[in-house]
């Protein structure tokens, strides 16, 4: 995949899959990294964090916007997003409020598929994502379009409850989870960087977990 290659070197320098003193604690995980990451505690449960408003965004009235500098902008609809390649991934959740889920299974659509969709022009370097709840988050495409990043829909083989991020959210497993936008429906490529809510707030810009890369 030509998309894959443009980004390919960047994404193997990536802190979460490179950085030769990682911190942190525990086996090594799917990506190279100490298991743990620094200032993190395993956790059983999920907790809710979100702006203090879940959408009620039914699947039938949902959409995805993909827009942006790329040649072939598309809305998808729920029926449209579900008949694209589906996979299911195994990783870990890491909150950047210093808990962490581990081995979570989740089904959906790899980003970079739907990057493959529209076809980023060679002037896209970032991400900005939106969700209903009217969060915004950036991301770089190094990072965005790492195999592990979906928009996911499932989760342990149920739908994506709604407190969660349902019916459809973002996963970052190699960055804080503030990064992967709950209820998402507009994906922008950016040409250049640009700040979401929390990190207009002090939060980190990049959100290294094994940095413990939390604020700016």
């Amino acid at each position: 995949m030509k998309l894959k290659a443009r980004f390919e070197d960047k994404m193997k320098t990536t802190p979460s899959m490179a950085d030769d003193k990682p911190m942190g604690k525990g086996p090594i995980n799917r990506h190279g990294m100490p298991q743990l990451p620094v200032g993190q505690t395993n956790t059983i449960k999920w907790p809710v964090l979100d702006l203090g408003y879940h959408p009620d965004i039914t699947p039938d009235r949902w959409r995805l916007t993909i827009n942006g500098e790329v040649e072939n902008p598309v809305v998808l609809t729920w029926d449209d997003f579900m008949a694209l390649p589906q996979v299911e991934d195994t990783s870990d959740f890491h909150c950047v409020t210093t808990w962490s889920k581990m081995d979570m299974v989740w089904k959906g659509v790899r980003l970079i598929d739907l990057a493959a969709l529209v076809q980023p022009k060679e002037t896209a370097t970032h991400i900005m994502c939106y969700g209903y709840d009217t969060y915004t988050t950036n991301v770089s495409l190094e990072e965005a379009l790492k195999p592990d990043v979906l928009i996911a829909h499932t989760v342990y083989n149920e739908p994506l409850a709604k407190e969660h991020g349902g019916p459809a959210r973002m996963i970052t497993p190699q960055l804080y989870a503030w990064k992967g936008s709950k209820w998402i429906k507009r994906i922008e490529f950016l040409p250049k960087n640009k700040l979401g809510f929390w990190e207009e707030r002090g939060y980190s810009n990049t959100a290294y977990p094994w940095r413990n890369d939390r604020y700016s």
